[in-house]
C-alpha cells in the first residue's frame, strides 16, 4: 500500500493554477531592471580565432607541376586539404594529420592550359619544334619529363618562349583553366568549416630572378570572372610589380572587390624582392608614390616554404645563432646568375624591414611595411609541411629511397649547385585570427597583418604591443581581451607613446599534436637618426629553468631526438610560455619593429624519417634534426 499522499481533483486544480500566477509574478525591485546581465559576455564581441591554412599551393593545371609528372588538378588538391585520402601523383595512398581550416590554390598565371596541350599533343604545339620536344618528353615521364620542366622554366626565365607555347589571355584555353580553378574554389567553398579562394600566382622572372607573387581574391566567382590573371609576358602582361598593382586598382574600381598580393622567395630574386632603387626605371629612386602603392597592395610576405626559409641569413645577422636554417642562398630561380652577399639585404624578411625603416626616413612612406606569412609552394597538388608525412614539391620526389639525392638545378659555367632533393624544406603554413572561417573574415585578417607563419606545427601565438601592460597580464586567462583592451595585434602599429618604453604582452602555446617549446624570442630591428639599420634579439620567456648568459644568450633546450626511430620526447621544453616584456633599449627618437620568433624543442627532420622508412643512409651533410618555428607578423614604432 502505497504512503503517497493523494489530492482530490479540485484540490490538484487549484494548486496548479497558484503555481501559474506565482510563475506570471514579475520582480518587484527596481535592482533588476537596472542590474548588470549576469553572463559577463553579453556586450562583449566573440573572440578572434586562429585558423591555418595554405596560400600556396599548385595542381597539375600548371605548366612545371604537369609537365614534371603531376596529374592532382583542383578538385583532388581540395579533397586532400579538407583531410580525405587521394593517391599521389606517383600512385601512394596520402592524407593529412587533421585537414586544414582554409586553403588556396595558386597556379600559375603564365601558360594556364599550355600543359594540356602539350601532353595531348594538340596541331599548334606540335607544329613547333620546342613544343613537339615537350610533348615527346614529358609524356616519357621520369628523370626527362622533370629535365624538360627544368628547361621551361628556364626557358621563360629568360623570355625565350616561342610564340606558339605563348598561352595567355585572349588564347580560348587560357580562359578555359581560369574558369576551371574559380569553378572549383566555388564547389569547395564551405564556410565555417573549409575555406576555399580565388587566387593565382603571377609568375614575373626577370632574366631568371624570381618576382613571384601570389593574387588573392577577397570575392566570389561573380566578380573573380570578370577578368583573367595578369600575366608577366609582354604585351599583354608585365613583369614589373607596379603594373601588376595597377592591374588590381583597375579590377577592385571596376568591380567592386577587393584583391591582395603576396610576393614570395626573395632569396631567388638576387637582390630584387626588397630593392632601394627601382630596377624597371634603370635604377631611379623609389617615390613616396611607389612605397604608397606597394604598402597597400602587399600586406603579407610569405617567410618560408619548400623552397627555403626567408626570414634571415647569417651573413646579414651573425650574431644570430638560428638565422642559418634552410638557408638557400646559391643564386637565382634558373641558376643563370650566381648570388653574391651585396644581394643578400634585398631577399629577406628582416633585412627587408630595415629597409622599409630606411626609406620611411626618405619618403615619409614605409614600403615595406609587412606581416608575415607561410605557404607550401607544393607542385603536388599535395600541401604537406609536416616532417613525417612529407612528400616534397614535385612528382620525382615524392617518398621514394633516392629523393634526398635528387640533383639540383645546376650550372656548371657559373660554379652553380643548387639544392638537391634533401634540400626541401618542409614548410608552411599561414596562421590568421580572424572573427570566423569566411572568405572575407580570413582576407580581413590578412588585410591588417594579424597573421603569422610556422614552419609546419599549430603552434598558437598571441602578440600584443602598447605601453600599459603588467606583469600579470601574461598569466591571466582573459590574456587576448586584455591585449586588445590595452595595446594593438601582431601587424599593427603602436600608438603614440605613453610611457617609456613600449611593454609586449607575449603568448605562445605548443601544437596539441606536436612538440614542446624551447623559447620566445623578440627581433628588434631599428633605425638610428643618421639612417644606420641595427637588430638586436632577446631571448624573453623560455622553458627548463635556463639562465642567460651575460651577452643574454640561453644555452640549448637539450636534444631527445632518437634518430633509429626517429622520435623525440616532450620531457623537455615547455607546453606554453608567456610574458610581458619590456624593451630595455628603447629611443623614442628611433622608428622600430618587433616580431616574435617562437622555436621548438628539436624533432626529426623529414629525411631522418626517409632514412628509416627506406634503410638509406642519408647523404653526408644533410641535416636530421630540425627545431621548427613560427614567426609573428610585426609591430611598428614610429616617432
Amino acid at each position: 500500500m502505497s504512503n503517497t499522499t493523494r489530492l482530490a481533483p479540485r484540490q490538484l486544480l487549484a494548486l496548479l493554477l497558484c503555481n501559474v500566477a506565482m510563475a506570471g509574478t514579475a520582480p518587484t525591485s527596481s535592482a533588476a531592471e537596472t542590474a548588470e546581465p549576469y553572463s559577463p559576455y553579453i556586450n562583449t564581441s566573440p573572440q578572434r580565432q586562429v585558423y591555418f591554412g595554405d596560400t600556396h599551393v599548385h595542381t597539375g593545371l600548371s605548366a612545371d607541376a604537369g609537365g614534371s609528372g603531376t596529374r592532382l588538378m583542383p578538385e583532388d588538391a581540395y579533397r586532400f586539404a579538407r583531410g580525405e585520402e587521394v593517391h599521389s601523383n606517383t600512385g601512394q595512398p596520402v592524407r593529412l594529420h587533421r585537414p586544414y581550416d582554409f586553403f588556396m590554390i595558386t597556379d600559375h598565371s603564365d601558360g594556364m592550359g599550355l600543359i594540356s596541350d602539350l601532353l595531348e599533343g594538340t596541331a599548334n604545339v606540335i607544329e613547333d619544334p620546342s613544343g613537339r620536344a615537350y610533348h615527346e618528353d614529358f609524356n616519357a615521364g621520369g628523370r626527362q619529363a622533370a629535365d624538360a620542366m627544368v628547361r621551361l622554366i628556364a626557358q621563360f626565365s629568360q623570355g625565350e618562349t616561342p610564340p606558339a607555347l605563348r598561352y595567355e589571355p585572349g588564347v580560348p584555353a587560357y580562359r578555359h583553366v581560369w574558369e576551371r580553378l574559380v569553378a572549383a574554389a566555388e564547389e569547395f567553398n564551405d564556410p565555417g568549416h573549409f575555406t576555399t579562394f580565388i587566387a593565382y600566382e603571377w609568375t614575373s622572372l626577370v632574366k631568371g630572378n624570381n618576382l613571384h607573387r601570389n593574387v588573392i581574391f577577397r570575392d566570389n566567382a561573380d566578380k573573380a570572372l570578370k577578368v583573367v590573371p595578369f600575366t608577366s609576358m609582354p604585351p599583354v602582361g608585365s613583369q614589373d610589380p607596379k603594373d601588376l598593382w595597377a592591374w588590381m586598382a583597375a579590377y577592385e574600381d571596376e568591380t567592386g572587390g577587393d584583391v591582395t598580393a603576396i610576393p614570395h622567395n626573395g632569396n631567388l630574386s638576387n637582390g630584387m624582392m626588397f630593392p632601394l632603387r627601382d630596377d624597371f626605371e634603370d635604377g631611379k629612386e623609389l617615390d613616396a608614390a611607389y612605397a604608397k602603392s606597394r604598402m597597400t597592395w602587399e600586406r603579407i610576405y610569405e617567410v618560408t616554404q619548400f623552397k627555403g626559409d626567408g626570414e634571415a641569413h647569417p651573413l646579414l645577422s651573425p650574431d644570430d645563432e638560428f638565422a642559418d636554417f634552410e638557408t638557400w642562398d646559391f643564386g637565382n630561380l634558373d641558376v643563370s646568375e650566381k648570388k653574391t652577399e651585396a644581394m643578400l639585404p634585398g631577399e629577406y624578411a628582416r633585412s627587408g624591414l630595415l629597409r622599409g625603416l630606411q626609406l620611411q626616413q626618405l619618403l615619409g612612406v614605409n614600403p615595406y611595411q609587412f606581416g608575415f606569412e607561410g605557404g607550401t609552394d607544393t607542385h603536388t597538388g599535395l600541401s604537406t609541411p609536416d616532417e613525417e608525412n612529407f612528400f616534397s614539391k614535385f612528382k620525382i620526389t615524392e617518398p621514394n629511397p633516392e629523393r634526398t639525392t635528387h640533383p639540383g638545378k645546376t650550372n656548371p659555367d657559373l660554379g652553380i649547385v643548387g639544392a638537391s632533393g634533401a634540400g626541401y624544406n618542409a614548410a608552411g603554413v599561414t596562421a590568421v585570427w580572424a572573427d570566423e572561417n569566411s572568405r572575407h573574415a580570413i582576407f580581413d585578417a590578412m588585410e591588417r597583418r594579424e597573421t603569422y607563419a610556422t614552419t609546419g606545427p599549430r603552434i598558437a601565438l598571441r602578440f600584443f604591443g602598447g605601453w600599459e601592460f603588467k606583469e600579470s597580464d601574461a598569466h591571466a586567462p582573459d590574456l587576448a581581451t586584455k591585449g586588445y583592451a590595452g595595446g594593438v595585434p601582431m601587424g599593427s602599429e603602436l600608438p603614440t607613446a605613453k610611457g617609456a618604453s613600449p611593454r609586449f604582452l607575449i603568448s605562445a602555446l605548443r601544437d596539441p599534436m606536436g612538440a614542446n617549446l624551447d623559447r620566445v624570442q623578440v627581433v628588434k630591428g631599428w633605425v638610428s637618426a643618421d639612417g644606420e639599420a641595427k637588430e638586436k634579439i632577446y631571448n624573453v620567456a623560455w622553458s627548463d629553468n635556463r639562465t642567460p648568459d651575460k651577452q643574454g644568450r640561453l644555452p640549448g633546450v637539450g636534444n631527445t631526438v632518437d634518430l633509429d626511430g626517429p622520435s623525440w620526447s616532450n620531457s623537455i621544453g615547455a607546453a606554453e610560455l608567456s610574458t610581458v616584456w619590456k624593451d630595455p633599449d628603447f629611443d623614442k627618437s628611433e622608428a622600430a619593429f618587433y616580431y616574435l620568433r617562437v622555436l621548438e624543442i628539436p624533432t626529426p627532420r623529414w629525411t631522418a624519417y626517409d632514412a628509416v622508412r627506406y634503410g638509406v643512409k642519408a647523404p653526408k651533410g644533410v641535416p636530421l634534426i630540425t627545431q621548427e618555428r613560427a614567426y609573428s607578423s610585426p609591430i611598428w614604432y614610429a616617432p
